[in-house]
């Protein structure tokens, strides 16, 4: 059997040949460009709330300067943006920060892992540390 699909955009898609059978229900997150600039913003007055040393301050608006970056293009480099996401979470985790400014970070990062798709799944991982 031969499929010929087009273009999709969703949170899930099936492509199956025959009988699926799903239990226990799918879900998806969508996360518009409009959502993830406004996740960066979000994350740069988290970051000035937060009590960072000046080398960790610097090190983190680098890292959101990048995803910025890569967020206003027309095509983004999703894997680039996924590492910077990555180091930033890593880097505001051994500082501390994402347990002392909680909600102020934390929603920001998940909201620009879940605009990365599969790309940010291990950015999600390390956000429930927190717990």
């Amino acid at each position: 059997m031969t499929f010929n699909i087009g273009n999709q955009s969703a949170g899930n898609i099936n492509n199956v040949g025959r009988d699926q059978h799903i239990t226990g229900g799918q879900q998806g997150v969508m996360v518009t460009p409009e959502a993830a600039r406004q996740a960066v913003i979000d994350l740069r007055a988290g970051l000035r709330l937060a009590p960072l040393e000046q080398q960790t301050s610097a090190a983190a608006e680098a890292e959101v300067r990048e995803i910025e970056a890569e967020i206003q293009k027309p095509e983004p480099d999703r894997p680039r943006a996924a590492s910077s996401l990555e180091r930033l979470t890593r880097l505001l985790l051994s500082a501390g920060s994402l347990a002392s400014a909680g909600a102020a970070l934390v929603q920001p990062l998940q909201t620009l892992a879940g605009w990365l798709g599969s790309l940010g799944g291990p950015i999600l991982h390390l956000l429930p540390l927190l717990a």
